[in-house]
């Protein structure tokens, strides 16, 4: 093989990567598409739906996925120029900071549970401040809670009370939260296992300024799951 054939070779291997890293960002983008569809259809249908404050938890993991896909850009920089030495330490920080990414998530998931939020769960299992940490709707109207009752806002006298009605009913916001964010975690675990392989990769001075193809997949994916991530949050926060 000549050294023209090798080039064109390692071109056309290049192209196709890219193409299959693409094509996997927009399997994963109609994914999320249909699953956040879902929610806004449920949103619109249900009977009851629950708004609750998110744990401060998930901000933070927030900010970590962020920093981590700024050090992976950091060694994929370090491989263009050649730095192989460089490359590994930028990929172990962006390991360690997405195990506590992970952490953050389990913590996060800890802390609704503990207030009655589960995959699935019941409305009357809730805790915490009504009107503060949460709100339940009915057909899009905020609900007035006295004592443990809850009650129309045009139910001046408070004589109807809708908690039989509500104990039939699920918890749906809690159910689509968890799938949303289960679901974003099982690709997070995918990057990990990426990023330990890049990892071992990089200290054996696999990527270089020549062939870092491997390295740009890796990093492409971990900056997608990040804008995911962020895309999801900010989904949840406000559109709850």
């Amino acid at each position: 093989m000549t050294a023209t054939e090798d080039i064109e070779r390692k071109a056309r291997l290049t192209k196709a990567k890219k193409s299959i890293t693409y094509l996997l960002f927009f399997s994963i983008v109609m994914f999320f598409a249909g699953l956040t569809s879902a929610y806004l259809v449920s949103k619109g249908g249900a009977t009851y739906w629950v708004n609750f404050k998110l744990p401060a938890a998930f901000w933070w993991s927030t900010g970590l996925i962020l920093v981590s896909s700024g050090t992976l850009q950091l060694a994929l920089v370090q491989a263009r120029k050649g730095n192989k030495r460089a490359v590994a330490p930028f990929v172990l920080l962006t390991l360690v900071l997405g195990i506590c990414f992970s952490a953050s998530q389990f913590k996060g998931w800890k802390a609704l549970f503990d207030h009655g939020y589960a995959l699935v769960a019941q409305l009357q299992h809730i805790k915490g401040t009504y009107g503060t940490d949460y709100t339940i709707e009915r057909r899009g109207v905020t609900l007035v809670k006295a004592d443990d009752l809850y009650f129309l806002p045009e139910d001046a006298t408070q004589e109807h009370p809708l908690n039989a009605e509500m104990d039939k009913s699920r918890n749906a916001a809690s159910s689509y939260f968890y799938v949303l964010t289960y679901a974003h975690f099982a690709h997070v675990i995918g990057g990990l296992i990426a990023l330990l392989v890049i990892f071992i990769k990089a200290l054996m001075g696999r990527y270089g300024k020549e062939d870092h193809q491997g390295l740009w997949a890796g990093t492409i994916y971990w900056h997608f799951l990040a804008g995911l991530w962020v895309y999801l949050l900010l989904f949840l926060a406000f559109v709850h």
